[in-house]
């Protein structure tokens, strides 16, 4: 009987599965591995709500393998370590395992190489499970460069790649009778998590998506995703962060569908790729500018109080506010929502972008070191954004995208019976009126913040 091992990481998913589908179809048994490695947590990436929603996704993983004769076999320790042990154990000839872009995830493969290699045992690393597309398989013509700087260009590429056809889940998974392994973990044992995070797992997933698909919001996707009190966009990012959900049958589906609405979709699964082919290629950027303004931001030191309002949604600018409380209620945010309390955060109060992508990774469900960290880049002009020192007005922006205050009253609700006029500016309200919201005034006034951005960039 010939053993294969394959180690799920952020693929929790039996559909469109090229690691297991490749050892099921090599070897004769199979062991389905989750490793709860400690190096996750020392590297900050188990943060309560994703703790407890891969936690659901590994009981939902395991229940289907069930359906099909096998189990997942979960283990606690360093990766190489256990990984190792478990193809001791089942006379496991390779490992399979998808390839991913952290710094982390490349230390972990080399770690397992290494390992492996020592036991004659073969790692195989399968590309585009968490991308439709490879990170390095398009990379800019007639050029050195190693990947591509700019969205517009890469979605050009991108749209033309070879996309492989979904793989189908397996019918059987024959599991070795000596694969050992320990309890699932139960999202129920997870402590200081967001009461409004969702379920997590590929169950779960394939539900919502057939939701969306037939709520006809894909159609209207194009004229809605910024609509922040509709509340139209797929909700889709938990599941394809962890996997649970296939990129590459995202897209599919989407093209055979058609129209506007699919088109506006199918481009924000390739911002996905693109940043995560930016992060494989510049590895550094999940902590160091990608392009450098020479700010000299704020920190803790010295904004200790503008951060600790932020974080509570107390600024005083009702959209900002909303969104942020939104993100600790749930653990998501409205996309619309991340990039004005981002932008809130950096330029208004020229607040290091580090400090607010870390409490983002803190709190979100989806967080995820490519997309969190390269869009509060984008946001702060020290990333790809080829307008580096645009400035978000928070006002603007609320009356065009919650232009009756919908959305800042479901998260706002001292402003709940504020006309809808006043909604987005409550400092103009008459002093007796605010004196009842118990609502803050302005943090800042916009155009001493502008201004001290300016300054800073050298553009005043």
């Amino acid at each position: 009987m010939t053993v294969a091992v394959v180690l799920f990481t952020a693929d929790l998913r039996l559909h469109d599965h090229p690691p297991l589908h490749a050892a099921v179809r090599a070897a004769d048994e199979v062991v389905p591995l989750f490793v709860r490695d400690p190096g996750v947590h020392a590297a900050g990436f188990d943060a309560p709500n994703r703790r407890a929603f891969l936690a659901d996704c590994l009981t939902d993983l395991d229940a289907r393998l069930r359906h099909r004769g096998g189990r997942l076999v979960v283990r606690s320790g360093p990766a190489a370590r256990e990984v190792r042990a478990v193809a001791a154990e089942c006379g496991a000839t390779e490992v399979h395992l998808a390839a991913d872009v952290t710094s982390y995830a490349h230390r972990r493969e080399q770690r397992l190489r290494e390992a492996l290699a020592a036991d004659g045992v073969t790692l195989h690393v399968h590309d585009s499970v968490s991308t439709a597309v490879a990170p390095g398989a398009v990379t800019p013509a007639g050029s050195d460069a190693d990947h591509y700087a700019v969205f517009t260009p890469y979605f050009r590429r991108w749209s033309q790649a070879p996309l492989r056809e979904p793989l189908p889940p397996p019918r059987t998974v024959r599991v070795p009778e000596t694969a050992r392994g320990e309890a699932l973990p139960s999202a129920k044992d997870v402590d200081g998590t967001s009461p409004g995070i969702p379920e997590g797992g590929e169950t779960a997933g394939r539900a919502r998506c057939a939701r969306w698909w037939g709520s006809g919001d894909l159609s209207r996707y194009e004229e809605r995703h910024d609509d922040l009190a509709g509340d139209a966009t797929s909700r889709l990012s938990p599941y394809l962060h962890f996997g649970a959900l296939s990129p590459v049958e995202a897209v599919h589906r989407a093209r055979a569908h058609g129209g506007t609405g699919a088109e506006a979709f199918i481009r924000q699964v390739c911002w996905r790729d693109f940043h995560r082919q930016v992060l494989a290629s510049r590895p550094e950027t999940a902590a160091a500018d990608y392009r450098t303004r020479n700010d000299r931001w704020r920190g803790e030191d010295d904004a200790a109080e503008d951060i600790a309002a932020w974080r509570d949604g107390r600024t005083g600018y009702p959209v900002v506010d909303a969104g942020m409380r939104q993100l600790r209620e749930e653990g998501w945010m409205h996309n619309r929502a991340r990039l004005l309390t981002a932008s809130f955060l950096t330029k208004t109060l020229y607040v290091d972008w580090r400090i607010g992508a870390r409490h983002f990774l803190d709190l979100l469900v989806d967080g995820d070191v490519a997309n969190n960290q390269l869009n509060w880049q984008w946001v702060a002009g020290t990333g790809t954004d080829t307008r580096p020192h645009r400035v978000l007005n928070p006002v603007v922006q609320g009356k065009r995208f919650d232009p009756r205050g919908t959305y800042v009253r479901r998260w706002v609700p001292e402003l709940a019976d504020v006309e809808d006029r006043s909604v987005h500016e409550p400092w103009r309200l008459p002093r007796e009126t605010r004196a009842d919201l118990d609502y803050p005034e302005p943090l800042i006034d916009l155009a001493d913040g502008l201004a001290r951005f300016k300054q800073a960039r050298g553009r005043d």
